[in-house]
């Protein structure tokens, strides 16, 4: 798989496939212990390789190792989500 960065300055963990960014952005509710996870980006030149997927799985293990819970309000990480019962406890 390709390596994934976490920016936090940017609130984002981000890759770059065959020179095409893709990324996970995210924002904090005022008490900062609920990541709400915004939008997925993954260009459609390099859609279909579980790009997304390991964006959004790589942050909520972030999220998990920070004991923060999630908001998933990008409809795509919902779905990944509910396809991926063992996140559960995350959900805020």
């Amino acid at each position: 798989m390709h390596t994934i960065q976490h920016d936090p300055a940017h609130q984002r963990f981000s890759t770059e496939v065959d020179g095409h960014p893709a990324r996970v952005d995210y924002t904090f509710d005022p008490t900062g212990a609920v990541m709400a996870i915004t939008h997925t980006i993954v260009p459609p030149e390099i859609g279909g390789r579980g790009i997304a997927g390991a964006l959004v799985q790589a942050a909520l293990e972030h999220a998990r190792a920070q004991g923060w819970k999630v908001d998933p309000q990008c409809s795509y990480a919902d779905a990944w989500m509910r396809r991926h019962p063992e996140f559960d406890a995350l959900r805020a």
